[in-house]
């Protein structure tokens, strides 16, 4: 089927975010069968009333991609849909789809046949459709682009009807307005740009998402100010190249950043997460970029992708840097940004990749023992230049995927953590459904057991054991979230010097008294305490547990217990005796009676001989 074009009414069609009448979409009615139905399947299959629906949304890719789905869902549940996770209650199904791999591309293949053969109503939005509109696989199939979500509303409607539709035409951005059901109601991604300037020679994004097209600061900081008042606590800016922001409209990712941070509370209850960013456009930028990493309320992670160790490679991909000038973006964020952390991508067997080109990729990792490295096989995209190189035969490709991801899983990254004192903010729960999760300054993960009604607050914690992966702590103390722009009278004097609102934190918000390297201006001019680290001694909880002798046992075989759960946990076994409030062990129980039955005893042995010495008398 050919592409359809939008039939808006009028010259200039809705504004953004506005539902357009039915007769503005362009539909291609399917072709039905002549015989018409029988009055008793008529009675049986009433039709439903558009917006009562259920509809199953499955989301695939990047986090971008994960934004749209939102916006997607809300403009859905605005207008009366359900929605849901489970593919068996959707009457409609709709697939955001991801084109930047292989597998990817395979699993959306996969959904969208089990779809047919359970012959349920669907929809493909993302990047396939628009990177690839001819698929055989869409055939039939009702198609939302990636600049066109604003609309999915009509799309579904006209879908159960019966119609196939296809919007595909890019437009101007979509609102930032839109209604928007979160995965994570704490944790709004924010797009701040479409597209990128790069031509990358494997990469299938581009044709999907375009050239760069950036919104505008202002529409990003009210955003940002919405998202706030809703009790959003963390905030991811995304896009396919985050440090590009604003040179097709005149600014760049600094100004945009600054503006950002400024409507920051300054009591840190909400973070802002720098999304990834390749090198060539973060190089002129980096001492500005490192000083807002050093603001309080900004993690000091970054994720910039490599992709490869080798500048003969690098040069096959297009990648427009050197590894040179990739070194001087890690050496300079660390230099400057205390507790820095940094994560990369590696391509593995990019065609013309030669044993030395991979050896020198691999001496880069082991340099540098990033925490996080994203190791994937080269994957052919159709249409890319990359595509009509020549292979490297798939069974070198894979050893050396394996290698290299034999050397980074060597890495102890958080060794050294254990015993700090950590300012964590706690967003989610971990996949375990007994931990929860939250994230250091430096984005380092931390699993805690607490009650979940401490989700969406800061709090501060021990580190008490260390995993591959993550960390594990014990709370100390759960610090209230402080509106200062609704209690200006209650904020202390050190809340209105720092946006740090809690004496355990330095000028970057690590435990550790390290300098500040971004300056007064960018830190709020805080005061820098001269201890950063906090003894047993100075807890509350740890004294007023200290003065209790149950509390104090209770306290030790907590420890105990949830230290041999971590350990578990880090290993990848389950553990299914664990402590928690309300789960008591046979051990526990045997010696808490033991404490009572004593207790007891040598108050009766006292009554007794009290009891003596008045018959004495």
């Amino acid at each position: 089927m050919e592409d359809i074009e939008d039939l808006l009414v009028g010259s200039g069609g809705a504004p953004p975010g506005f539902r357009l009448p039915l007769n503005a979409v362009g539909v291609n009615p399917r072709k039905k069968n002549k015989a018409k139905p029988s009055k008793v399947s008529q009675m049986n299959d009433p039709p439903k009333i558009p917006g009562t629906q259920t509809i199953y949304v499955k989301t695939f890719g990047c986090s971008h991609n994960q934004s749209d789905s939102e916006y997607m869902a809300g403009q859905l549940s605005a207008f009366g849909y359900a929605i849901s996770d489970n593919p068996e209650e959707g009457d409609l199904w709709l697939i955001n789809t991801c084109t930047v791999k292989n597998p990817s591309q395979s699993a959306m293949n996969t959904l969208i046949t089990k779809c047919k053969s359970a012959k349920k109503p669907l929809v493909v939005a993302g990047c396939v459709p628009q990177g690839s509109r001819d698929l055989k696989e869409l055939e039939g199939v009702s198609i939302v682009g990636v600049q066109q979500i604003d609309r999915v509303v009509e799309v579904v409607e006209e879908t159960l009807k019966g119609h196939e539709v296809r919007l595909l035409n890019r437009k101007t951005l979509p609102s930032l307005d839109l209604p928007k059901v979160r995965k994570n109601k704490f944790v709004e991604i924010l797009p701040i740009n479409v597209g990128c300037l790069g031509a990358c020679t494997y990469c299938k994004t581009k044709h999907a998402r375009g050239h760069l097209g950036s919104y505008t600061v202002d529409s990003l900081v009210e955003r940002v100010k919405t998202v706030i008042a809703d009790g959003v606590r963390e905030i991811w800016l995304s896009s396919e190249d985050t440090g590009a922001y604003g040179r097709d409209i005149g600014v760049n990712l600094p100004i945009l950043l600054t503006a950002i941070v400024a409507e920051l509370p300054p009591d840190g209850s909400t973070m802002l997460r720098i999304g990834m960013t390749n090198p060539p456009f973060i190089l002129e930028h980096l001492k500005e970029i490192a000083a807002v990493l050093c603001h309080p309320c900004v993690y000091s992670f970054l994720h910039v992708p490599v992709q490869s160790g080798s500048d003969a490679v690098l040069t096959a991909m297009n990648r427009e840097y050197t590894v040179s000038e990739f070194r001087t973006v890690v050496d300079t964020l660390t230099e400057l940004v205390p507790g820095m952390q940094i994560a990369t991508d590696i391509i593995c067997g990019f065609p013309g990749e030669t044993d030395e080109d991979f050896s020198q990729t691999v001496n880069l990792i082991k340099e540098y023992k990033f925490s996080q490295v994203h190791i994937s096989q080269f994957y052919p995209r159709p249409g890319t230049p990359a595509a009509r190189m020549k292979k490297v035969p798939s069974t070198i490709v894979k050893n050396r995927s394996r290698e290299l991801t034999s050397v980074f899983e060597a890495f102890t990254p958080y060794n050294g953590m254990e015993g700090k004192v950590e300012r964590i903010w706690i967003t989610e729960i971990a996949t375990d459904g007994i931990h929860l999760v939250g994230h250091t300054k430096g984005y380092v993960q931390v699993l805690i057991v607490a009650p979940e009604t401490i989700l969406g607050t800061s709090a501060i914690v021990k580190i008490t054991s260390v995993g591959r992966w993550s960390v594990f702590g014990e709370v100390l103390e759960s610090l209230p979230q402080v509106n200062v722009k609704m209690a200006p009278d209650k904020v202390s004097n050190q809340e209105k010097h720092s946006p740090c609102s809690n004496q355990y934190e330095c000028c970057a918000c690590s435990k550790e008294p390290e300098p500040c390297s971004c300056g007064p201006d960018i830190c709020g001019g805080q005061i820098k305490l001269d201890k950063c680290t906090v003894s047993k001694n100075d807890s509350p909880m740890e004294n007023r547990a200290s003065k209790n002798p149950i509390h104090w046992f209770i306290r030790k075989r907590r420890n105990h217990a949830q230290k041999k759960l971590e350990n578990d946990i880090a290993l990848g076994l389950e553990n299914e005796q664990y402590w928690a409030p309300g789960g008591w062990g046979f051990v526990d129980r045997a010696l808490l009676v033991g404490i009572f039955v004593s207790f007891f005893m040598i108050v009766a042995v006292i009554m007794h001989l009290e009891f003596r010495t008045l018959l004495s008398k």
